[in-house]
């Protein structure tokens, strides 16, 4: 990869290295763009094979939070961080070592709680660096859920013309703390569910809770189902994938579901299927992070949540209207927006 070709073609501002030999903390910054605010990003912790896939990795997250912040209208840019490492190997040291690289960039980057970390992480983070969310509100996975909801309705009734969820068959793959609760809401709404997921523990919950049917992890996307919703880690939707989707609907929390985005969102337009954005369906938990910064008040956050369908709607005219897919919709709108808000700053 050549990293400066490839942050200038991405249009990132900064991407920052992070090594701390005393923890043995190796950890990655990218802020793509704070025209409307500054970098807004969780942190995720995974042990990547190699560091190349964790920089690609960061620079697709980041930029995917920008264009996120911007459908969403929160006043806030874009930024991703991803620390390499053994998940059964965190400790205190490392967590606080990283939490000093956030204070170094001053409120440019705000960072809160993704894949691998947990609350106490996030305190530990804290320790070193006020620039953290998530400390105090905990988990926003309600939110992030109650947003994939609202995208799986908005997309249902936009294809489909079903006004309503009940009887319909929705396949979720991923079952933490996101897919849980997209669960929950579905199994509210009257769907029937079929769930897939790494821990058999996870699945047998959703099962007796919610009367889901479990299915191998190798034949959820595949299934003969209403809606394919994509709750785990991204890359689901492949050449591999795509041809076996039955679904008509694919409307998911994980991000970065497009292996290749030009690719794939062509190949799921040209079978016909009705993709959500993912960037745009899982803004709940930028939401709800973005109003914890600015002082908590659950109806601002289900107003702004709610404003996922409308927005949804908008990308899925777009997209019929111009004959274009709706990843492309999607990245226009963002990019309105962004520019509309960097004339502004420019002129100020």
């Amino acid at each position: 990869m050549k990293l400066f070709e490839t942050t200038e073609q991405m249009g990132h501002e900064q991407v920052l290295f992070c090594r701390d030999e005393e923890s043995d903390l190796k950890a990655i910054i990218a802020i793509h763009d704070t025209s409307l605010g500054p970098a807004m990003g969780a942190t995720r912790l995974l042990p990547y094979a190699e560091e190349e896939a964790a920089l690609q990795d960061v620079l697709r997250l980041s930029r995917g939070m920008t264009y996120k912040a911007a459908c969403a209208n929160i006043p806030a840019g874009g930024g991703k961080a991803v620390i390499i490492a053994d998940p059964t190997n965190k400790t205190e040291q490392l967590f606080r070592a990283y939490g000093r690289f956030v204070e170094s960039l001053k409120g440019h980057f705000i960072t809160g709680q993704d894949v691998n970390l947990a609350h106490q992480n996030i305190c530990q983070i804290n320790r070193e660096t006020n620039y953290v969310v998530g400390v105090n509100a905990g988990c926003s996975a309600s939110t992030t859920a109650l947003g994939v909801l609202l995208g799986i309705k908005a997309a249902v009734e936009f294809r489909l013309q079903k006004p309503r969820l009940e009887g319909l068959k929705v396949a979720v793959q991923g079952a933490g703390n996101v897919g849980q609760n997209v669960c929950k809401l579905l199994y509210e709404q009257g769907a029937e569910l079929f769930v897939s997921d790494i821990s058999q523990k996870k699945t047998q919950e959703i099962k007796r809770f919610y009367g889901a049917t479990v299915v191998p992890q190798d034949q959820i996307h595949s299934l003969d189902v209403d809606v394919f919703s994509p709750c785990a880690l991204g890359g689901i939707l492949n050449s591999s994938t795509i041809p076996h989707i039955q679904a008509p609907v694919v409307a998911g929390a994980a991000n970065n579901q497009l292996e290749d985005e030009q690719i794939h969102s062509r190949l799921l337009e040209s079978r016909g299927i009705l993709y959500c954005p993912d960037y745009v369906i899982n803004a709940g938990g930028i939401i709800d992070v973005y109003h914890d910064m600015i002082g908590y008040e659950r109806e601002k956050v289900l107003e702004n949540t709610n404003q996922i369908c409308d927005t949804l709607i908008s990308i899925f005219r777009r997209a019929q209207k111009k004959q274009t897919t709706t990843h492309d919709a999607a990245n226009n709108l963002a990019k309105e927006r962004i520019m509309k808000a960097h004339k502004t700053k420019v002129k100020a």
